[in-house]
């Protein structure tokens, strides 16, 4: 990829970063309201797995292979988005809102370039399940994490198809917030699929 192509695709980033944020911001403002004067709350960035990483154990014939760097100790971690917890049970369900381009009317199939769908795929993995499942004490049947996307990814037919076939039998644990004034069916959502989970 040239200068130029790298230098659009950096203006792109910027834009989808942005957008990005308005997404999630109007998610926590949603939760905010509706979890006011109840047993719930929402936190942003939950700050509990932002160095899990750095912890993890290698055997010395790894050490001796990969870079060592000269620090005592760097931040290497996961942060999600959101962490929507019962204060009366400590439980505790981890929130990603992923908002992304996709192909729909009018514009081409490369529309839906971007990767942030599969980016959440890393809250599946055995290790960040078991981390996760700990901390949210939600049981090892019940994935303790919700994905909410937005952005035209809600309406691509690649897209869509691909994230309904990873979740298989766990579809609660994924939204597709299509219309995001549509706070009414986000809410519903959350309390008829996932709010006994916490509880």
């Amino acid at each position: 990829m040239g200068r130029k192509e790298l230098s659009k695709r950096d203006i792109w980033q910027d834009i989808s970063g942005g957008k990005a944020g308005i997404a999630e911001k109007n998610f926590y403002q949603v939760f905010l309201n509706h979890f006011e004067g109840s047993d719930f709350r929402i936190r942003a960035k939950p700050k509990e797995f932002n160095n899990i990483y750095f912890g993890v154990n290698l055997s010395k014939a790894v050490l001796d292979e990969i870079y060592t760097p000269n620090v005592e100790k760097w931040r290497h971690g996961v942060l999600p988005d959101y962490a929507i917890d019962n204060t009366k049970t400590k439980k505790t369900l981890y929130v990603e809102v992923k908002r992304q381009d996709g192909w729909v009317e009018g514009k081409p199939r490369s529309a839906g370039r971007g990767n942030a769908h599969e980016r959440s795929c890393k809250f599946f993995t055995p290790g960040l399940l078991r981390i996760l499942r700990e901390h949210g004490k939600l049981g090892d049947n019940v994935l303790p994490f919700w994905i909410v996307f937005q952005g035209d990814i809600t309406r691509d037919p690649c897209r869509v198809r691909e994230i309904t076939c990873w979740y298989d039998k766990y579809s609660a644990h994924f939204f597709m917030w299509r219309n995001s004034t549509d706070v009414k069916a986000l809410l519903s959502h959350f309390n008829n699929e996932l709010k006994h989970l916490l509880t």
